[in-house]
């Protein structure tokens, strides 16, 4: 079969379903199915008939919103290609910011402490753990399926020659949790659920993205709040904060960080389309 025609065609049903880049998404799945490189299309001629078949039942789901990332089993982040699938949310671009905030508060600490709050596929532990190499990461996840993703995540970075991410079952909001590392961490980050409930998302987001993942009730900051704790309690004087949250909270999270006490140099910072995206602190006495 034609790949240009195929390709088109697929594009238009993406587009007819209300999916933001069909054509992109339509390229992603033909190339994931042939086992090639997006480029690698553009040299292609025709499709072999069994794999077009494969195609256009991916494309049919694709265009059912069921998330590329959940079709590909990949989920490109910074330099990384994590595993995901259903019960993990999947990793974001906006999140790579965040990441880049980390490194840089890690700039000259051989040996720094993290901890990674909500880590779900582990992204942010991950991303830190291989451009840091001697960061000694922790990623926390309370969701039992979520968690999976994050273990095998953290074992296949460790295969490839990674410092190994610790990975614990618990809850960001516990008083309990990493008791052991208390006044100790150099950096806490976090992607905490932050949607408010009864918000309106994309269906790959409502009907795919684990409920623990997303819903931070009424103002979509309960979570945050308990995090706040935990992070307060973790850190070292002078230890860094970094929470995304959604564009409505540039101004929530950070009035909320101040009004907890104990924080300096809280700012707000904006994502690479200006829209408001996380927010950074120190820990008092450093």
């Amino acid at each position: 079969m034609n790949t240009r025609l195929l390709l088109t065609d697929a594009a238009r049903r993406l587009a007819d379903a209300g999916v933001e880049s069909p054509r992109v998404d339509a390229e992603l799945l033909l190339a994931h199915v042939l086992g090639v490189p997006r480029a690698g299309l553009l040299t292609l001629g025709e499709v072999p008939d069994d794999a077009a078949v494969r195609f256009e039942a991916l494309a049919g789901q694709r265009a059912d919103r069921v998330p590329l990332q959940h079709l590909t089993g990949r989920a490109p982040f910074r330099h990384l290609e994590l595993a995901v699938g259903p019960g993990v949310f999947v990793p974001r671009p906006e999140t790579e910011q965040l990441v880049e905030w980390a490194l840089a508060r890690l700039a000259g600490l051989a040996e720094p402490v993290v901890v990674d709050l909500g880590s779900g596929s582990g992204a942010i532990a991950l991303a830190i753990a291989h451009e840091h190499p001697g960061a000694r990461v922790t990623a926390v996840e309370r969701d039992p399926v979520a968690i999976e993703w994050t273990k095998a995540n953290a074992a296949t970075r460790a295969a490839a020659g990674d410092t190994p991410v610790e990975v614990l079952s618990g809850d960001m909001t516990d008083p309990r949790l990493l008791r052991d590392l208390d006044g100790t961490v150099d950096l806490v980050v976090s992607n905490p659920p932050y949607v408010p409930d009864g918000a309106t998302v994309p269906r790959e987001v409502a009907d795919h993205d684990p409920p623990l993942a997303l819903w931070g009730g009424p103002d979509g900051l309960d979570v945050v709040r308990g995090l706040l704790r935990t992070a307060a309690r973790l850190l070292r004087p002078g230890g860094g904060l970094g929470i995304e949250h959604a564009d409505q909270q540039g101004g929530a999270l950070p009035a909320l960080v101040r009004a907890s006490g104990g924080w300096t140099d809280v700012e707000d910072h904006p994502d690479l389309a200006g829209r408001p995206r996380y927010t950074t602190a120190h820990r008092s006495g450093g």
